[in-house]
């Protein structure tokens, strides 16, 4: 089913569609939140599908212990035969006794936990007080129940934001949104330049890492589906500054410029301190534009990267869009990027998968930008293919990684043309 709604207050109508959907789970997430969150452990409290799930998506690496597991619910657990309280404490005690590094641990929810009504809430304040504050719990769902597989982080950081200390002098910009360690220092570098005062990133490298939050902080969004965290910031005082993502040199410069303008930082300081970068981003960006201009691009709704990336990718890269699905459209998040788009771009919000697939084979576009789960079928059609979650793993923003970004898609364009000639035998 599927019903037209007004996307933000841009001219571009969304039609909106429910049905079945092809999307990861929020599990996922733990994967770049447990390289972000150095200090910090993520026990998943789920079934066995839900560790395969995560060793294929984090491919484990041999010379590295991992610091996330999955406390698997036997079918005696699922059936209220035992008490799964009784088996996390077990678990729970192991993990800290083996691991005197981690400080935090996270409890994370799954389908099968949220079916059988474990409180993972009330077992972290157990937890906490049988190991005597000296390890913090937290409790969040990632659970694919009605989500997608960023929502994980997006329930992780809103759990967290309950514990930020209250303070109303600080004056401060909040980072929100987990970004790799390199691509947060380059932007750190960035904002001292422009000689803004206090420049916090949430989450940290370290889970003890808490800012504090108040009227004095204004909120600049790294990722685009933080939309239950930015509502908590808000409801504790922070202000959320409008600006699009920081994808390509065009989203980066005015991401930078959001944050210079609230905190008054002039002109002439601002171009001075972005000139250069944002020149090489644009020299960068013009090899892979040649090969992209005039391709055309559809995006099938998984990560609520779509729009964004939409804007980057019609804006920097000269590409012509398709259908632009999103799984959810947060219109306050959203207006900046929507006000980008070229008039006339055809936006879907949630999915009705079988005749969005219908409408892709119909329109057969360059490249499509999807989920794994769909994404061999497609090939196995001759429709080229770039897998959504490979965007959300890579480092792609900022200024100097927004050549790497526009790399992501003209790869699999090369690569057709490379077997062009291949004969299958």
């Amino acid at each position: 089913m599927s019903s037209p709604v007004l996307a933000s207050d841009s001219a571009l109508q969304a039609r909106q569609e429910r049905g079945q959907r092809a999307v990861f789970c929020g599990l996922t997430s733990i994967v770049w939140l447990h390289r972000k969150i150095q200090d910090a452990f993520f026990l998943v409290v789920g079934s066995r599908t839900c560790a395969h799930l995560l060793q294929s998506a984090a491919g484990v690496m041999i010379f590295a212990e991992p610091r996330f597991a999955t406390a698997i619910l036997q079918d005696k657990d699922l059936a209220g035969l035992a008490d799964c309280n009784e088996e996390l404490d077990r678990v729970v005690g192991q993990l800290v006794e083996r691991r005197p590094d981690i400080k935090t641990v996270f409890l994370v929810g799954s389908c099968p936990s949220e079916v059988i009504k474990l409180d993972l809430g009330n077992a972290a304040q157990r937890l906490q007080r049988n190991h005597g504050g000296k390890v913090s719990f937290v409790d969040f769902t990632g659970s694919g129940i009605e989500t997608t597989f960023t929502q994980g982080e997006d329930s992780c950081l809103q759990r967290l934001v309950a514990d930020l200390p209250g303070d109303d002098r600080v004056e401060q910009l909040l980072v929100v949104g987990t970004l790799a360690d390199i691509v947060e220092d380059q932007f750190k570098r960035l904002f001292d330049a422009l000689g803004i005062p206090a420049v916090r990133f949430f989450p940290g490298r370290r889970a003890e890492e808490l800012p504090p939050i108040g009227a004095g902080t204004r909120v600049l969004l790294a990722q685009p589906w933080l939309g239950d965290t930015s509502r908590a910031l808000a409801e504790r005082g922070a202000r959320l500054l409008p600006a699009p993502y920081p994808l390509g040199a065009e989203g980066t410069l005015a991401w930078l410029r959001a944050a210079a303008d609230a905190f008054g930082v002039n002109a002439a300081r601002f171009d001075e301190v972005t000139s250069a970068p944002y020149q090489r981003a644009v020299k960068a960006l013009a090899i892979h534009r040649e090969r992209l201009a005039g391709q055309t691009v559809s995006l099938l709704p998984d990560s609520q990267m779509e729009i964004p990336l939409a804007r980057f990718l019609a804006e920097e890269c000269g590409m012509q869009l398709g259908e632009v699905g999103t799984p959810f459209l947060e219109q306050a998040l959203m207006a900046q990027e929507l006000a980008r788009l070229p008039a006339g771009t055809e936006l879907t919000e949630g999915q009705d998968l079988e005749p969005q697939l219908a409408r892709l084979r119909a329109a057969r576009p360059d490249l499509t930008v999807c989920g794994l789960g769909i994404a061999n079928p497609l090939e196995a059609e001759g429709l080229r293919t770039k897998w959504s979650i490979e965007l959300v793993f890579t480092p792609i923003q900022g200024f100097d990684q927004a050549a790497d970004l526009a790399g992501l898609f003209t790869r699999p364009l090369a690569r057709e043309q490379r077997l062009g000639g291949f004969q299958w035998s």
